[in-house]
């Protein structure tokens, strides 16, 4: 069955509706982000169960869905997962389903003295683009949360009839923890969240006045390498110059994973094939704030680098500090791997080649170890499928702009399971972000013009789906 977008007239009270409920959504956006829901060890888990709780409140206020529950799935080790919320309402009249996903749990602040405001305290500031709201959790991703409770509550409040078609909502509390628990909860509640298209609300669009759909997504492979050179420190006047120190071994190792220009050598990391829009290296330097003088790595056009080329990250290390510094020689040194892997290639044969090469290359025989290694598959998407059609021409009534087919350099590894469990369901990956967010770092903010479109844009594809006219 085929779908379209209402009638103009429908699209205007829809779009009306979702301009009159504006102050509501971030009145109650604003209240999600007051709740420090860092889903991570080592952070107070009780805020991550208030912020369940205060989501699945908005969903049974909306007076929409059968059920309204906060539910937990085991991680692999037999741990529970973090809670999240599962809202049902089964289809009518032989009407499709969708499936709307977003997450409550946020990434840690870092900081306070980085950020302008305080992290949970959200804050409104006008800037030359339009208002953006501030605060950790304002963008990624609570605006995803009420963009699918405002889509929802729009629907309903511009008329029309009962709304048939049928909507599960599954909001997520601990995506930013790496969705451990996700598969078995998805396999728990399979009947529940069956759908005919899944709406994943946690990506980016190409600025804050156009609207992007996302395409393809690289997958990752992160692990901690150990080196080890010595069975214990030993003096650094003493021994330096012939017993090789820890460090020694993985600054050199680290520096093979790169040539010169900064690109990635390791044999058997493929690359993906896929034109990109124009993107030039000021775009670049302003958005990824390089400094005056600091070079692009890599080579070809710049986002065929970030979507359709592998790259390596060395995101931490494990070194004794500059304040406490000895002159000894470092018997062992941890690093944490960021392995982000074009569309097209597997996760696993990605990791395995990134292994092969550390250990051929492991200088003065250094010993390695990998540990706490986890992968996440790359993505890609049929953007010529019905509902994916659809999606992008509700974006360009919402927006008054088509879309733009993006990828994202980035991982979602929990997409690979959504298509392993649902691989019926046409998978659409929308955001509520833009170039500007700072999604993960100090001052994230959300510009509500682009959550009011997204907003519309949203409710315009349930509306199609329903079968208004």
């Amino acid at each position: 069955m085929s779908h379209r977008l209402p009638a103009p007239a429908t699209r205007e009270r829809i779009a009306e509706a979702v301009a009159e409920g504006m102050p509501a959504t971030i009145a109650e956006l604003s209240r999600l982000v007051r709740i420090p829901s860092v889903s991570w060890d080592g952070f107070d888990q009780a805020h991550v169960a208030a912020s369940a709780e205060a989501v699945a409140e908005l969903l049974r206020g909306l007076d929409f869905f059968d059920e309204v529950r906060v539910a937990t799935a085991s991680n692999p080790d037999g741990t529970p997962g973090r809670p999240a919320v599962l809202a049902t309402r089964p289809a009518r009249e032989g009407k499709p389903t969708v499936l709307l996903y977003a997450h409550h749990d946020v990434q840690p602040p870092g900081e306070d003295r980085d950020w302008d405001s305080p992290p949970f305290e959200p804050v409104l500031r006008p800037t030359a683009d339009g208002d953006r709201l501030y605060g950790r959790g304002a963008a990624d991703d609570k605006a995803g949360v009420m963009a699918h409770i405002a889509a929802i509550r729009a629907l309903v409040a511009a008329g029309g009839g009962e709304p048939g078609i049928g909507v599960a909502v599954f909001i997520e509390g601990e995506e930013e923890y790496g969705s451990q628990s996700f598969r078995d909860f998805i396999v728990r509640h399979r009947a529940d969240l069956a759908a005919d298209a899944i709406i994943v609300a946690d990506s980016d669009n190409w600025d804050h006045a156009t609207p992007a759909i996302t395409a393809t997504l690289r997958g990752n492979a992160t692990f901690v390498l150990g080196v080890r050179t010595l069975a214990h420190a030993s003096h650094s006047g003493m021994f330096g110059g012939a017993a090789p120190d820890a460090t020694l071994a993985a600054i050199r190792l680290l520096s093979t994973l790169w040539d010169e220009d900064g690109a990635v050598t390791v044999a058997g990391l493929h690359r993906h094939e896929a034109a990109t829009p124009d993107y030039d290296e000021g775009q670049l330097r302003a958005e990824a704030a390089l400094l005056d003088g600091v070079r692009p790595i890599g080579r070809g056009a710049i986002l065929d680098r970030i979507w359709n080329q592998p790259s390596i990250t060395v995101t931490g290390m494990d070194l004794p500090s500059v304040q406490h510094a000895s002159n000894t020689l470092a018997p062992a040194i941890r690093a944490k791997i960021s392995v982000r892997i074009a569309p097209g290639q597997t996760a696993a044969e990605a990791y395995a080649a990134v292994e092969a090469h550390l250990r051929a290359h492991a200088p003065h025989g250094a010993v390695l170890e990998f540990e706490d290694v986890v992968l996440g598959e790359p993505f890609q998407v049929d953007t010529a499928a019905e509902h994916v059609e659809l999606a992008k021409a509700a974006m360009a009534a919402a927006w008054g702009r088509d879309p733009v087919e993006i990828g994202i350099g980035g991982s979602i590894p929990f997409i690979a399971t959504l298509v392993d469990v649902f691989p019926d369901a046409q998978i659409l990956v929308t955001g509520i972000e833009d170039p500007d967010t700072r999604a993960h770092s100090p001052n994230e903010s959300l510009h509500l013009g682009v959550l009011r479109r997204a907003v519309l844009a949203e409710a315009l594809f349930l509306a199609a789906l329903d079968g208004r006219e």
